[in-house]
């Protein structure tokens, strides 16, 4: 994970209410020495009613729109540069959301998105396309999930790692996962943990094994030297105390969510690969289940040699060709 230089903070409401993403990249910049920007996606369909085209016309109305929106984000810019901090802001015409910033993010540079995580329970994933969801999923670039609005007071992070490598993971990945955490803790002055789950008996025990009387146990205690082998040797340039280190013999979701309670963990720090289709079904994504399950904000990272499958080319604004009734007094809302 690359110095962090230029943080890409992504704005779903411009309302003026408190923005606890704002404000915990505001706390992520000042330790990291880094640039904000903050961006804005205006992905609400444009109506071509051939009235308002006369009167008005929908470049002017994209026009007076997006400066809207840059208006109001440099009301909220101007209360980070009161604190010394460097904010630059934008606002596009471009959609789906999720794409938009990636897109950006790509277009600047950016070393990280903070965004704020949906609300609620998420149903069949496979199925939906949520924000946050396709963020993690398609980003090349690390992202921060703000779920919660407590500022981080040397908050303790946990790096979810898998030194056993399983579910394909690149062998690359565990040490971006425990990079990304170590500069968390050094820009906001916290603690690093760790975590490791490990399956306690192989996944393929034939039924014979457990008549044998000891074999269960045998296998349990070898699966656990050979785990806590792993995690040490995966641990070996962290520096991490055995005090802060959580070796459990569990599935990886209720693993990282035990860890994380018994750490008081403020962001869990962990990896993913995009999977999609029926592979994407049948194997799921710890990170995508996660992210339900955790009350903590949540750093997902991406192997170093990540591509994002997202078109380049912004789409521009959504346009309709006939505006329903509401739209026909001229007001318009946007996203």
């Amino acid at each position: 994970m690359p110095a962090m230089r230029r943080i890409l903070v992504s704005i779903k409401e411009i309302d003026g209410k408190p923005l606890p993403a704002v404000l915990k990249a505001a706390q992520l910049a000042r330790g990291y020495g880094a640039e904000i920007e903050l961006f804005h996606a205006l992905t609400s369909a444009l109506y071509s009613d051939p009235i308002l085209v006369r009167e008005q016309g929908l470049d002017t109305l994209e026009r007076d729109l997006r400066h809207q929106a840059l208006r109001r984000l440099e009301a909220i810019a101007d209360r980070l540069r009161a604190h010394s901090i460097r904010v630059k802001v934008s606002a596009e015409w471009d959609y789906p959301s999720h794409e938009a910033i990636i897109r950006r993010a790509q277009a600047i540079k950016a070393d990280l998105i903070v965004a704020a995580g949906h609300a609620g329970k998420h149903r069949m994933p496979w199925l939906l396309r949520l924000t946050d969801w396709e963020l993690v999923r398609l980003s090349p670039v690390p992202v921060l999930l703000v779920k919660n609005p407590r500022p981080y007071r040397r908050p303790a992070v946990l790096a979810a790692i898998d030194p056993s490598h399983a579910h394909e993971k690149p062998l690359q990945l565990d040490k971006e996962i425990l990079r990304a955490g170590k500069r968390l803790t050094e820009a906001l002055r916290g603690s690093l943990h760790a975590v490791h789950a490990y399956a306690r008996f192989p996944v393929q025990l034939p039924p014979e094994a457990a008549m044998v009387p000891g074999t269960l146990e045998n296998l349990q205690k070898g699966a656990e030297r050979a785990a806590k082998a792993r995690f040490h040797r995966g641990l070996r340039t962290a520096r991490i105390p055995r005090s802060r280190q959580y070796l459990l013999a569990r599935e990886p979701v209720f693993a990282i969510a035990e860890a994380a309670r018994k750490s008081h963990s403020a962001i869990v720090v962990m990896g993913a690969i995009s999977r999609s289709g029926i592979k994407r079904l049948l194997i799921g994504n710890t990170a995508e289940r996660i992210l339900d399950d955790l009350s903590c904000d949540i750093m997902v990272v991406k192997p170093a040699d990540f591509r994002a499958r997202v078109p380049r080319a912004s789409r521009g604004a959504r346009l309709r060709p006939s505006a329903p009734v509401e739209a026909l007094g001229g007001t318009f809302s946007y996203y």
